[in-house]
């Protein structure tokens, strides 16, 4: 079974680090939506972990870049928002462990 585009983008985002945290942006609950726009075009909607984060301008074309890897991307639209501000809550069980919240 082939997987799906989604999940070969999540793949690629999750190659992606905080510079300052040790763990991926998508288990740091850093990614709220990834939208596939055309046949080769995603849009992902991100947050930083917080407005004056100093990697604000990096995390965003290292995860484009990331996701333009997959053959089938031609083109990665990357909005940050920060409506819902992140929190700690938003990282997966995984990153807590990592970084020894649980």
């Amino acid at each position: 079974m082939s997987k799906s585009l989604e999940d070969r983008v999540i793949e690629k985002i999750k190659t992606v680090y905080d510079p300052e945290i040790p763990v991926d942006i998508y288990e740091l609950g850093l990614i709220y939506d990834i939208k596939q726009k055309s046949e080769n075009s995603v849009l992902v909607e991100m947050t930083l972990t917080s407005p004056s984060c100093p990697e604000a301008e990096a995390i965003p074309g290292s995860v484009e870049l990331a996701v333009k890897e997959l053959e089938e991307i031609d083109e990665v639209e990357v909005k940050i928002t920060f409506e819902p501000p992140w929190e700690k809550s938003m990282m997966s069980e995984e990153a807590q462990l990592e970084l020894g919240l649980i």
